[in-house]
This record gives C-alpha cells, structure tokens and sequence, in this order.
C-alpha cells in the first residue's frame, strides 16, 4: 500500500473519497488491509496479545 496525500475543502468531501477508495478495492486488497490492521494492533499489545487464560472458580457461599 502506498502512501497518498489527498487535501479536500470539507469533511464530507474526505468522507466520499474514503468512501469511493474502498469501494475501488477488491474483496481481496480490503481483506489485506483488515489483516495488516489487525497484525499492527497485535504488535502494539506485546504480551498481551496473547489473550487472557480463562479461569472461573466457583465457590459455596455459607448460608446465614
């Protein structure tokens, strides 16, 4: 993926071309980007990326 600087005169504009450059994208490149996405998420959680090890205790409560 390449780098591209764009300037625009609203939001809404920026919004269109966001709009109609994914739009352009085949099923393949968007899935690309949702990949390298999800990688650099993963990368900046180090350790915790891992996940967490799910454990539930249960324990008898005394009755009153």
């Amino acid at each position: 993926m390449e780098p591209l600087l764009a300037v625009f005169d609203s939001f809404a504009e920026a919004d269109r071309a966001d709009v109609e450059y994914y739009a352009a994208l085949r099923p393949e490149e968007r899935l690309e980007i949702l990949l390298d996405l999800i990688a650099r998420y993963r990368e900046s959680l180090g350790e915790a990326a891992q996940g967490f090890e799910r454990v539930h205790r249960v324990t008898e409560l005394a009755r009153s």
